[in-house]
């Protein structure tokens, strides 16, 4: 992954939690600002922090397209995105080097 790319990226709370459909140049510095709090809103108030789903692309243009497009499905169709490229949910942010989450009351 280049070091600034255009992404755009689906976040849950957990398993078929609350998700979240964001825009980014550059994916893990943005994960970090989730998973600090850093980013006063909707993901910090619901602990939206688990990257669930990515997708880069070649402009910001087209990632702002498909954004829109991602936000305009319903819920179903989200979720099965999700789950035809990461089935269990888990956090795909670890894969791209990232400490995992702390556990918290039992969940992953």
């Amino acid at each position: 992954m280049r070091e600034r790319q255009p992404c755009v990226y689906i976040l849950a709370s957990g398993r078929h939690g609350t998700l979240y459909i964001g825009v980014t140049s550059d994916l893990l510095a943005r994960l970090v600002q989730h998973r600090e709090g850093l980013l006063k809103g909707f993901t910090s108030r619901y602990g939206v922090i688990r990257l669930a789903w990515f997708e880069m692309a070649d402009t910001m243009a087209a990632a702002i397209t498909r954004e829109k497009q991602l936000k305009k499905w319903n819920r179903d169709w989200k979720c099965r995105l999700i789950e035809r490229c990461n089935p269990e949910w888990d956090d795909l942010a670890i894969s791209l080097g990232l400490p995992p989450l702390r556990t918290i009351e039992g969940t992953r």
